[in-house]
Order: C-alpha cells, then sequence, then structure tokens
C-alpha cells in the first residue's frame, strides 16, 4: 500500500494512538451491548433458547461479511475505509434493542455482526500496517485497548441496567457518543491506500492459503478463549460444587488477567519474537488446562483458567499481525484469518456443551487443554518476513530484519 509523505517518528506515534482509540472504541460497542441483553431478551418475549439461536447470526454475519472487507479497504483507502466502517458499528448497536421479536432481532444481529466483522478487518489492516512501519510490535497491545473498551461498555452499561434505564435510550446515546469518538480517532490513523498499479482483490473470495495454518493457531487460542469465559463459572459450580459468587469471579478474572496480559504483551513479543512467545503461552495454557482438569479445590481451578488466559492472550494479535505480513494482499489474509477465529468463538461453546453431555465437563476441558498444545507445537506458522519495498516505505523499512521472530531494533 502506498503511504503518506510525512512518516516521521512524531506521526507514526500519533497514528499508534489514534488507532488504539479506534480499537477501544470497538470494543465498547461490545460491552454495552452485551450487557443489556437480559433487557433485549425481555423486551422480545424470547425464551434462552430463542435467545441463543438469535446470539449465532452475529457471527454468521460477520463470517459473511469480512471477506470483503478487502474490496472497501482498497476502493476508498484504508483511513475513509475505516471511518465509514466503524460507523456502521458503532450505529448498528442501536438495532437489537428495537427489535420486537426473533425474527427482527435475528436481522437485526445479522446486521450488527455484518458490521463488527468488516470494521475488526479494517481496524486490524491498519493496525498490522502501522506496526510495520514503527517497526515494533503493538498488535498485543492494541487488542488489550480493545478488551479496556469492552470494559468500559459494560461498566456503563452496569450502571443503565441498575438504573433501570431503556435499553433502547442507553444504545442511541452510546451509540451516538461513540460514533462521534470513532470518527474523530479515526481521523488520526495512517493514511494508505492500495497501490495504483496492484490489481483490485475480487468482491468475494475464499481465505488464501497463507492464512489457513494462522488461521488454525487462532482456531485454538479462541475456542480455549470461548470455553473458559463461557464455561469457568459452570465448571467451578458443577464439577467443584463451588458457590454462585465465586463461580461468577472466573469469568471476571479470565477476562481481567486477558486483558492486562495483551497490554503488556508487545514488550515480551519485542523481547522474544512471537514464535518464542507463542510456544511459551501454549506451555503455560497447557497447564492451566491440566490444573482445570485436575482440580480438586476451586482455588486450583481459578488458576487454571487464569493461566489459560495468560497464555492465549497475545496469540490473535499475532496471528493478524502475521496474516498481515503473509501476502500482497493483506486484509484479504487478515479477513481470512477473522472469519477462522470468528467461527471458533461461534462452535466452542456448544462443543464444550456437547462433549460434556457425552462424557464430563472435566473432558471438556481436556480438549481445551489439547488444543493449547497445539499452540506450542504450530506457533512456528507466526514466523513470517516484513513486507518491504512497498511504495511509501520509509528507508528503514527497505532494510527489515532477515526474520519476524526476531525482536524488533528501530525505535519510533
Amino acid at each position: 500500500m502506498t503511504g503518506e509523505p510525512d512518516l516521521s517518528p512524531a506521526r507514526l506515534r500519533h497514528a499508534r494512538f489514534a488507532i488504539a482509540a479506534v480499537f477501544c472504541t470497538h470494543g465498547a460497542v461490545t460491552g454495552s451491548f452485551a450487557t443489556r441483553i437480559p433487557w433485549i431478551q425481555e423486551h422480545a418475549q424470547l425464551s434462552a433458547g430463542t435467545l441463543g439461536l438469535a446470539l449465532a447470526f452475529p457471527a454468521v454475519g460477520a463470517a459473511l461479511a469480512m471477506p470483503l472487507a478487502g474490496r472497501v479497504n482498497h476502493r476508498f483507502g484504508a483511513r475513509t475505509a475505516l471511518r465509514g466502517l466503524l460507523a456502521m458499528w458503532t450505529l448498528a448497536l442501536i438495532l437489537p434493542s428495537l427489535a420486537p421479536n426473533l425474527l427482527a432481532l435475528c436481522l437485526a444481529l445479522f446486521f450488527y455482526g455484518v458490521a463488527a466483522g468488516m470494521s475488526d478487518v479494517a481496524m486490524n489492516a491498519l493496525g498490522v500496517e502501522t506496526e510495520n512501519r514503527l517497526g515494533r510490535s503493538i498488535m498485543s497491545s492494541l487488542h488489550g485497548m480493545w478488551s479496556v473498551g469492552a470494559l468500559i461498555g459494560s461498566a456503563a452499561g452496569t450502571l443503565a441496567a441498575h438504573a433501570g434505564a431503556d435499553a433502547r435510550l442507553h444504545h442511541l446515546v452510546a451509540a451516538l457518543a461513540l460514533t462521534a469518538v470513532g470518527l474523530v480517532a479515526a481521523r488520526g490513523v495512517l493514511d494508505l491506500r492500495a497501490d495504483p498499479d496492484g490489481d483490485a482483490p475480487p468482491h468475494f473470495a475464499l481465505p488464501p492459503k497463507s492464512a489457513l495454518l494462522i488461521g488454525a493457531i487462532g482456531f485454538c487460542a479462541v475456542f480455549a478463549e470461548g470455553a473458559s469465559l463461557d464455561w469457568s463459572a459452570v465448571y467451578l459450580q458443577d464439577t467443584l460444587n463451588t458457590d454462585a459468587g465465586l463461580a461468577a469471579a472466573s469469568t471476571t478474572a479470565f477476562a481481567l488477567t486477558m486483558a492486562v496480559a495483551r497490554l503488556v504483551g508487545d514488550r515480551v513479543v519485542d523481547r522474544f519474537g512471537p514464535v518464542r512467545t507463542v510456544r511459551a503461552g501454549g506451555v503455560v495454557a497447557t497447564a492451566g488446562g491440566l490444573l482445570v482438569v485436575l482440580a480438586r479445590h476451586p482455588a486450583a481451578a481459578l488458576a487454571g483458567f487464569g493461566m489459560i488466559g495468560l497464555g492465549i492472550a497475545v496469540v490473535v494479535p499475532l496471528a493478524f499481525a502475521a496474516a498481515g505480513r503473509s501476502g500482497p494482499a493483506p486484509a484479504q489474509a487478515i479477513a481470512g484469518v477473522a472469519t477462522i477465529t470468528y467461527t471458533s468463538g461461534l462452535i466452542a461453546p456448544s462443543a464444550i456443551g456437547a462433549v460434556a453431555d457425552a462424557t464430563s465437563l472435566v473432558w471438556s476441558f481436556g480438549l481445551v487443554t489439547v488444543l493449547a498444545f497445539a499452540l506450542t507445537a504450530g506457533a512456528a506458522v507466526l514466523r513470517q518476513r516484513s513486507p518491504v519495498g512497498h511504495p511509501g516505505a520509509t528507508p528503514t523499512e527497505k532494510a527489515p530484519r532477515p526474520n519476524r521472530d526476531e525482536p524488533a531494533r528501530i525505535q519510533p
């Protein structure tokens, strides 16, 4: 992609903070929505089963729309595409609370997922491009900022729910505020455009081969994440007879562990490289899974879930970064990895439940432990060369280190 004429250290720092604010805004939408799901369920008069059906539609919409993001980026340029897609995502928050029945909610959540997926690809593609120009890892902290945004959105939603606020009003106010914040933040990101001599990506394309192995690593991490978030509290209650309060704390502890690990993960990646970081994380997550499976006391299980969160925290950001460097079409490769990881997040909760029905939750987390170990075995696919010689590259970009798994030496 062609770059801006000004790629000074100050401009790159500004672009880094801008894309971090975009990630935070994106996460705040998710947090705002999640806390008002009970209100939406009551408003649409849904049973638990029909609500579960409706909640599958965001992942379906995202998976179908993500491959289109590369075409949008090519047509409008990275900054303009991001501003439009991010605004579509923040405004989509209004729709679910307006749905009066199951059909309307499914349609609203399908569009919600379309907006989520396309804006997710656009911001990750720009995050990778910013990381390449900085010459050091930032993707982990960007995803950490997403988690911070989700926590902020969920905190505001919790306050609104506690006050008895109508979710339609809450989401309208939140959507307008987040749209304004997102548009301002996106003004500061890098203004990158496709090479005018390059071919336009197809309107719709399957994930490129380069993204499949990288996506498999992301699949394992997201499966472990989804299983732990959705089932950790149930595991503590049903398997270890823990009270509901302590069981619920396991979910919060897991989410906080991941957020903190992502915020500090860039320093670890720059010091040890992505391959060694993911291998070490896989070892930690595997040990955590074994601790959960073998636990006879709630404290051991809580520690195990925390270790799983710590071990997998940086895997998805590094998978996106590796995808963005894996070929000539970063947005398409990132869309492929994102589609695979979204699919994992969709099937993980039901897969854990199916295994538990057939055997027990202990065996379910045995499966999680095996997938965590796969991170250690497959981490080498994240070793990718940095893109070089692209139009608009700075002189330091023209002479990259030979192996992306080596720590970065360029400082902004």
